[in-house]
């Protein structure tokens, strides 16, 4: 099986994940921000990648470290479990409608990072209300954990709405799409016979 575990603990997260690239879309980890809670949950579900564990960090300071470790540490799950990335397809594509958002993503586990980011966010954080207290997600850290992703996956991830209103849409429409190219990038091409999908025989 395609499977790896990461922690990371640092002075301002405790972060552990269990990640199985060919799973059943289960999503079980413990996340004290509702909104991202729902994200990690659709990227699971369309995905078809089963994760679990659980994220803690200084909420009291902001969301930032805690979201962007949790896409470092997802990004390194990523890694781990397709090793040398022997036999899969290596890069992905989808367009996701949602409403009035359309959302595009473009993935190539090619062993270099780079991000491009066009989510045409408000900026303006999505309030929520989780066991009766209200709470919100900071919608400008969807940029930081995609950016600790794709850093610790070595891949390049172009993101772009191409229309859309609602924030909520926008970036929900983007994890979806993500978690599509992902998947098509990760599944194994039977017609590879398990070689390295490059030119030059490795991926670095």
């Amino acid at each position: 099986m395609r499977t790896a575990t990461v922690k990371r603990t640092t002075k301002e997260t405790q972060i552990e994940l269990t990640l199985n690239l060919d799973g059943t879309g289960i999503c079980d980890v413990e996340n004290p921000i509702g909104f991202f809670d729902h994200m990690l949950n659709s990227f699971c579900k369309h995905g078809l990648f089963d994760l679990s564990g659980s994220i803690k960090g200084d909420l009291e300071v902001d969301q930032h470290h805690l979201i962007e470790d949790t896409g470092i540490v997802l990004g390194e799950c990523f890694k781990k479990a397709l090793g040398n990335c022997a036999g899969i397809f290596r890069s992905g594509f989808f367009i996701y409608p949602m409403d009035e958002t359309l959302a595009q993503a473009a993935v190539d586990f090619g062993g270099r990072p780079f991000l491009v980011s066009n989510a045409n966010l408000t900026g303006i954080p999505l309030v929520s209300i989780q066991n009766g207290v209200q709470s919100s997600f900071q919608t400008d850290c969807f940029e930081d954990f995609w950016q600790g992703f794709v850093n610790s996956a070595a891949c390049n991830l172009h993101i772009d709405v191409l229309r859309g209103r609602s924030d909520h849409h926008k970036i929900e429409a983007c994890f979806k799409a993500i978690s599509r190219a992902i998947r098509t990038a990760v599944e194994i091409d039977s017609r590879r016979e398990g070689a390295i999908p490059s030119t030059k025989g490795v991926l670095v």
